[in-house]
Parts: structure tokens; sequence; C-alpha cells
């Protein structure tokens, strides 16, 4: 998608003529609340209203959406939830991981909520259980979390002969202290030495970079955060700069020139909330629909940064790979 047509799509349309207006205020709105960025979400955009369509809501029956964008700042997500609901909106789509989902669930107990989150909404009190989620929320659960130990195992796979590996943290992320656990845990068991930088702002992604780089790191995780998400152009140029290989979470690192990426498949997730945003538009209540959990995982890697930084990509990794790029 072209950036002057997701501006359009995200912008809304200024002026349209009088019976056409009257059509849009009678459709129902929809409250999209995200941690991350605009621009760089396009493509999440684009599958969430692919399932939108999937599921009835296009052509003349297409719902206005109202966009909210928290650009990685957490800490503004409470604030443009209260704003959604005093909009008023039909279903409020909360994505970009746990902090926006709280966010929605903190603002409204009645207006129906899709989320995505990254993983267990049951521990962090968003539903009852997967299977029956009670109250207003129901959701995906990309599972972003749990394959950090299988990420670590694929660095050490990546560069058998690492002394140390960095691993790059974001703090105020609600699932950062679990992340760091499995890490640590999984260091442990491979007896590979690990040292982890926190970084929730540009400013401490750049001193972590550079104290990688001062310790000598042979490679990278960079641990599943929406945040660093919404960063990934900075992240990827820094890993690029200090030549340090580094294995990310989803896909669209490795298509950006990232060099090796293991995660959900974003976008089914994304296109998976807008069918069923579509469904609750359509009467369903969210108490009837179980939370959803990814069961596609991608390993991608980037044969050119691959090469640009010297590295010969193991043949099992080879074997296992989604995608190569060349």
């Amino acid at each position: 998608m072209r950036r002057r047509d997701f501006i359009a799509l995200v912008g809304g349309v200024v002026a349209w003529p009088v019976r056409v207006l009257a059509q849009r205020q009678a459709m129902p709105v929809i409250g999209f609340l995200s941690s991350r960025s605009a621009l760089e979400s396009a493509d999440v955009v684009a599958a969430f209203h692919r399932g939108l369509t999937a599921s009835g809501w296009a052509a003349g029956r297409a719902p206005t959406v109202e966009y909210r964008w928290a650009d990685g700042q957490y800490d503004q997500l409470p604030a443009l939830a209260a704003e959604l609901v005093r909009r008023p909106v039909s279903v409020l789509v909360a994505v970009g991981g746990e902090p926006s989902a709280l966010a929605a669930k903190g603002a409204t107990s009645t207006i129906p909520i899709v989320f995505t989150v990254g993983g267990d909404p049951v521990k962090i009190g968003l539903v009852s259980s997967l299977s029956r989620p009670g109250g207003n929320a129901t959701g995906i659960s990309l599972l972003t979390t749990a394959p950090e130990a299988k990420r670590f195992g694929i660095v050490r796979e990546l560069m058998p002969s690492a002394a140390l590996v960095g691993v790059l943290i974001n703090p105020n992320y609600q699932e950062a202290e679990g992340q760091s656990h499995d890490l640590r845990e999984a260091a442990g068991k491979l007896g590979q030495q690990i040292h982890i930088m926190n970084a929730r702002t540009e400013g401490e992604i750049d001193t972590a970079f550079a104290t990688f780089k001062r310790l000598q790191v042979n490679a990278l995780l960079l641990s599943s955060d929406p945040f660093f998400v919404s960063r990934r152009s900075r992240l990827i140029a820094l890993a690029a700069r200090y030549a340090i290989p580094a294995v990310y979470d989803f896909r669209e690192f490795a298509i950006d020139g990232g060099l090796l990426s293991y995660g959900a498949n974003l976008a089914d997730g994304y296109r998976r909330v807008g069918v069923y945003t579509g469904k609750i538009l359509d009467g369903t209540k969210p108490a009837d629909l179980p939370v959803q959990q990814s069961t596609k995982f991608e390993l991608v890697i980037n044969l050119k940064t691959a090469k640009t930084l010297g590295i010969e990509i193991p043949p099992t990794l080879f074997a296992l790979a989604d995608e190569v790029i060349e």
C-alpha cells in the first residue's frame, strides 16, 4: 500500500456529498486503538479491513473507522481509549499488544472490545478464559512472547561460537518480566552468556546498541514488543551500523532488511480481528467468541543481509525457512 493511499484510508474523507455523508453517519463506528504508529502499520491495517470485508462489511456496508495511534508511547493509550469511548464507538479494536488491550478494558466495560495480545489474556485479566471470555472483550493471542526461548535457540544455531549474546527488552511492556525469565533460563540451559539491556525510548535503544558494540556481543536477540515493532527501521539500521547479527520476532523486520525473524504471522492475526469485529457488528456478543491463538509461525531469512554481514546461514535453518529473501 502506498503512503498516500494509507493516509487517505486512516485519515478519513474530508468532504462528502450530503446524501453520502448521511449514509456514513448511519453506519456503525469502529474505534481502532493501537500502540504502534500509523505509517508502519499499513500492511496490518489492510489485513484488518480484509477481515471486515470477509465478514460482509464492505461496499455499501463499510463502517467508519476512527484511528488512534500511541506511536509506541504506552502512557498515552488510556487517554486515547477514553477519547474513542466518548466518540462513542460501536466496537473498540485494541491492537498492538497488552498495553492497548488493557487501556481499552480500563476505558469501558460495556462497549465490545476486540484485542490482540502477545501473551495470555487470562493471566492479565482481560478475559475469564480462552473458550468463554465473559465480559465485553475477546480477540487474538498472537503468542508473540511464547517463542522467546525458541528464538534464542535460533540465535545459537545461527552463531554457535558466540561468546556473548545481547538481549534487548522493553521494561514498560507487561510481558517483560516473563520474557527476561524465559531468556535467562534458555541461556542457562545452553551455557550461553547473555547481556540484557532495557530500552523504552529511542535514546535508550541507541545507548543499548553502543553498549553491545563496546562489549563486543556476537549476536543480538530483540525481544517481542510493540514499541520495538514501531521502531523497526531504527533497530535494523543500528544493527547494520554496528554489524551485529540480530534475530527479530516478525517477518516485517526481515522484509525491511533485518537478518532473520521467527514469530507469528501478524497480518493473519489482524485479519482475524477484522472478522471478529464484523461478527460483533452483526450482533454476536464478545462473550460468545472464544479467544483465538496463533497457529502459524514463520521463519524468514534475509540472505542479502547475511551476505553483507559475512554470515553463513546453517543448512538446518535454510531447511526450516518459510521464506528466503535474496
